[in-house]
């Protein structure tokens, strides 16, 4: 049998960090990145970075470059589109069913009005990962309230991919408080338990995101070209 790894613990901490990094693009897109130096900043050896980076590799957001190297991935405009079609699908059962689910569930009533309450309180010097934090919570406060545990374990694959490209739109001031405001209209619903206007608010909110996400990508990439 394989030896257990004694230090679980620590490479999870160390594959947030690197996580976090890829999404607020503090690591950007095509970055190559080295293992000493990042062991250097993080305080850390190589052992966990490598075993951080192999589990980065294995979710598509670190690609080999060169002899035993790494580089964070693009974005792609199309791959991005087709997680915003299931994320709003998901997101669109999610509301629904917080809606039904409202009126007897205090506790999930009170995660719901707690990450509103944080949303509420961004503005211009938010920082790019505090944003996002606040949006997946936002997000998450709804699926718990949903009763339905599967769909948080079938998005929580995506969420790596969905934090950087909130990234995308996040960083555009506009877009903040817009989003937020969506937010507060899916929650109203849910708190009101109007399952219907629920999901065709949640739907909208995943669609909007999404083409304004791949228009962001396309036009970046032309930009490049």
């Amino acid at each position: 049998m394989i030896p257990l790894d004694p230090l679980p613990s620590l490479i999870d901490q160390v594959y947030s960090r690197i996580l976090e990094a890829i999404s607020d693009r503090t690591l950007q897109p095509g970055q190559r990145i080295r293992q000493n130096e990042l062991a250097d900043k993080l305080g850390v050896s190589r052992q966990p970075v490598s075993h951080a980076l192999h589990l980065l590799h294995r979710q598509g957001l670190v690609a080999e470059s060169g002899k035993r190297g790494f580089e964070v991935t693009q974005l792609d405009p199309s791959r991005i589109r087709q997680l915003y079609e299931v994320r709003g699908a998901i997101d669109a059962l999610a509301a629904r069913l917080a809606a039904m689910r409202a009126a007897n569930d205090a506790a999930g009533r009170a995660r719901l009005d707690a990450a509103l309450a944080a949303g509420r309180g961004i503005d211009r010097n938010t920082s790019l990962s505090e944003l996002i934090t606040l949006d997946v919570d936002f997000h998450r406060a709804i699926y718990q309230l949903a009763g339905n545990p599967v769909i948080e374990e079938t998005i929580a694959p995506q969420w790596p991919h969905m934090r950087r490209s909130m990234a995308t739109v996040l960083s555009e001031l506009d877009y903040r408080g817009s989003a937020w405001a969506e937010h507060v209209t899916i929650a109203g619903h849910i708190l009101a338990g109007d399952a219907k206007a629920a999901e065709r608010a949640a739907l909208a909110h995943a669609q909007t995101a999404g083409r304004m996400t791949e228009e962001r990508l396309r036009a970046t990439d032309e930009a490049a070209a």
